[in-house]
């Protein structure tokens, strides 16, 4: 992407989101182009149960194989929906989980697989509706707190976001998910102190996987802390993908002109 991409924002605000939003997810796209010594995709594997890119693929044939001879269990169902979802195809893991979903309306466990899978697709409303069908005041679910905290935090509710986000940290204190979560909010309002902050707690917690640890170090480069942030990087990458990761975001902050006169506009 380059620096056209934010030339005509209709106003400060909007440009720095703008700027933040790519900032993630181009950073996310460079990490994802090279052989990492651990890679964006190994870190969500470990973090939802694969070991590796090819663990995530025996799963899929396992999963679509005993889809196929019985697509009506609601267990296969979930389990192939959610492999796909991890394996970013998303229109066909919400088609697998939306199909179950019709028959099982009560089911708490396929309602929150079937708001992840919609939230995927960017169907955000459609996914909040159907999370707080899932929840229930009774027993609630910390994950889906926090999944819902970060939908509103894509639809630019920042304060409802961190509502959710403090609900799931009364249920599971210190999870290193909803921390996250409650930095990368800040990150999209602007704040990056703020969100250091908590991306530094979550970053301390045990259980903190590699994706934290990025988050933290995109952070800490926004802020034009490049020393650090490679450190860091450093750890959850090759050494060379640091660097280009830092070098990337030395441009684009140098694209955007200064980043400080854009903070003081907003």
């Amino acid at each position: 992407m380059t620096s056209g991409s934010f030339t005509r924002s209709p106003s400060p605000a909007r440009a720095r989101k703008a700027f933040l939003v790519a900032s993630v997810a181009l950073l996310v796209a460079v990490s994802g182009c090279s052989s990492n010594k651990k890679s964006v995709s190994a870190s969500d594997h470990q973090r939802t149960g694969y070991a590796s890119e090819q663990a995530l693929q025996d799963s899929i044939h396992y999963w679509e194989k005993r889809y196929k001879n019985n697509p009506k269990d609601v267990k296969v169902a979930l389990n192939y929906g959610t492999a796909l979802r991890h394996a970013g195809r998303y229109e066909q893991s919400l088609a697998v989980i939306e199909t179950v979903a019709a028959t099982e309306t009560k089911n708490r466990v396929v309602l929150a697989a079937y708001g992840k899978a919609l939230a995927s697709i960017g169907r955000f409303q459609q996914a909040l509706t159907v999370l707080q069908r899932a929840q229930t005041p009774t027993t609630p679910d910390w994950r889906l707190e926090s999944a819902m905290g970060a939908i509103h935090d894509q639809l630019g509710n920042f304060s409802t976001a961190r509502d959710h986000y403090d609900k799931a940290l009364l249920q599971a204190p210190g999870a290193p998910s909803v921390l996250s979560n409650y930095g990368l909010s800040y990150l999209l309002e602007g704040d990056l102190a703020s969100a250091e902050g908590y991306l530094r707690e979550a970053a301390k917690q045990p259980g903190a996987d590699s994706r934290v640890r990025q988050n933290l170090a995109l952070v800490l480069g926004l802020q034009g802390k490049f020393s650090e942030a490679e450190a860091i990087a450093s750890n959850e990458l090759s050494p060379q993908q640091a660097a280009a990761n830092m070098a990337y975001l030395r441009t684009m902050l140098k694209e955007r002109g200064n980043w400080k006169t854009l903070k003081k506009q907003g």
